[in-house]
């Protein structure tokens, strides 16, 4: 049965991941309907999240290695510092530092506090029509090659709000790039960029953690190895989505979606179907 819940937790974690939704929120509330009723807890998350990350590597693959091949080019003079895929390598760099501060300072509270979900409703609601704002104003003029080192930090501490589940990762990024101009396009793939040094450092943290000391986690080691596979395969395909549908499509539904489930959310809290902690 353990194994089972992993692997409907493993999905979840691929739809939800890249959709400006919280991935952890809906982690956090899956679990709670499932057999064992329980947390899956922030290292399952963390290490489950190692899987779709590798999902944005390998359909950003030739991208990814083009950025880091002219961020090292550009530190011998061979290209530019100006360079835009430079540019972009130290952005992500810059932009990577909030959440890895913030992450490391915080860590009891974004294990324990931050998963009350009281606080997960109001973050679904809340920053659901923050996004559906920045959505609706924002220019759409930019594109990637627009970046400024400026906005690669605004961009970093909108990443690091990530750390409240129902914040969502990739809905905080890609939330403050449209209200700085960018494209759908050009915010959800930055959106991914940068989130890949941050996971991978957060998921591979918590796998060390989880080997040294595995009699706290929820889940065996193997149970979380094969929800992680199956977060990578379900995300690869739902980037390949979205990235599609952005090209003419708004983030109007994701914003409809949060709103509503942070309400149904309160209401079952308030009925006592659910327990804040």
């Amino acid at each position: 049965m353990q194994l089972i819940e992993a692997i409907i937790l493993g999905l979840v974690q691929g739809l939800t991941e890249f959709l400006p939704i919280s991935s952890s929120a809906h982690l956090r509330i899956v679990g709670e309907f499932l057999p064992s009723a329980q947390d899956p807890g922030a290292t399952f998350t963390a290490i489950t999240q190692i899987g779709t990350e590798l999902a944005v590597l390998v359909y950003f693959w030739k991208k990814i290695t083009r950025i880091i091949a002219r961020w090292f080019q550009s530190l011998t003079g061979k290209v530019a510092r100006d360079n835009p895929d430079a540019r972009l390598g130290w952005i992500v760099i810059i932009g990577t530092l909030p959440i890895g501060v913030l992450g490391f300072l915080f860590q009891d509270v974004i294990r324990d506090t931050f998963r009350n979900l009281w606080l997960v409703a109001i973050v679904l609601i809340v920053f659901g029509l923050i996004l559906g704002a920045a959505d609706a104003l924002g220019r759409r003029s930019r594109q990637e090659a627009d970046l400024t080192y400026p906005h690669g930090l605004a961009l970093g501490f909108a990443q690091s709000l990530a750390l409240i589940p129902g914040v969502s990762r990739s809905g905080a990024t890609t939330t403050m790039a449209l209200a700085l101009g960018y494209t759908r396009p050009a915010a959800a793939e930055v959106a991914f960029l940068l989130a890949v040094p941050a996971v991978f450092g957060s998921g591979l943290y918590e796998l060390y953690q989880a080997i040294k000391d595995p009699g706290e986690q929820v889940f065996s080691m193997v149970e979380t190895g094969v929800a992680t596979v199956v977060a990578f395969v379900v995300g690869f395909i739902v980037i390949a989505y979205l990235m599609r549908y952005l090209k003419r499509g708004s983030f109007l539904p994701f914003v409809i979606y949060r709103v509503v489930l942070g309400i149904v959310l309160i209401v079952l809290l308030s009925l006592g179907v659910l327990q804040a902690y």
